[in-house]
């Protein structure tokens, strides 16, 4: 009877290894499929991370959180954060004071047309603008962050599947070796005598 349980729980393991390897699998696959991506779109927009003088304007936080990459190519995750967080972001909130696209663009909606055309106008019309693109590239870096992590917590998942995989392929085994030693180890069963009763 414990032979038998031993081989049922030892079965059940190794089916659970196979779904590890196959989901370990899956998630390594993800996570070098997105960690490519990743690479490959952000080093096409050809941007360097800013250093020296490109830093010096920028408040002390922002800048001491770009020169730990200052020089490079913008190709990763951290990357991408960092230089929409802390330099594009920097910008923005310099040219307007602190406030937002959405902000610029209300004052600017509700100038009429004779406003719009003075140079005051204009200029909150330049502001505009400018903000909108810059909201514009800081999203696009901030998804390419967030699939970069994405890719991040995959690997580490296939990494923990793989673990988890070793860990039952181990137990299973000690397990069926049990059920081994279970059956030899069991008495064999003695046929019992019958006694011719008196008639």
């Amino acid at each position: 009877m414990r032979s038998a349980f031993d081989k049922l729980i030892s079965a059940t393991g190794l089916v659970l290894v196979g779904v590890l390897l196959v989901a370990g699998g899956l998630l390594l696959w993800a996570h070098n499929f997105i960690g490519d991506q990743v690479n490959n779109q952000l080093t096409m927009q050809g941007i360097t991370m800013p250093e020296g003088e490109a830093l010096s304007g920028l408040p002390k936080a922002d800048a001491a959180a770009l020169k730990q990459y200052g020089g490079s190519a913008l190709d990763t995750g951290p990357e991408a954060k960092a230089f929409a967080d802390h330099y594009i972001l920097a910008h923005m909130n310099e040219a307007s004071q602190g406030q937002t696209y959405e902000q610029v663009s209300g004052k600017f909606i509700a100038l009429s047309d004779a406003q719009k055309a003075s140079p005051d106008g204009q200029a909150l019309g330049q502001l505009r603008q400018t903000l909108f693109m810059g909201d514009t590239l800081r999203g696009l870096l901030l998804y390419g962050y967030a699939f970069a992590t994405i890719g991040t917590i995959a690997g580490f998942a296939a990494i923990a599947a793989f673990a988890g995989a070793a860990v039952l392929l181990l137990l299973a085994g000690l397990g069926l070796w049990h059920a081994r030693r279970a059956e030899e180890s069991s008495p064999m069963p003695v046929a019992e005598e019958k006694v011719p009763q008196p008639v």
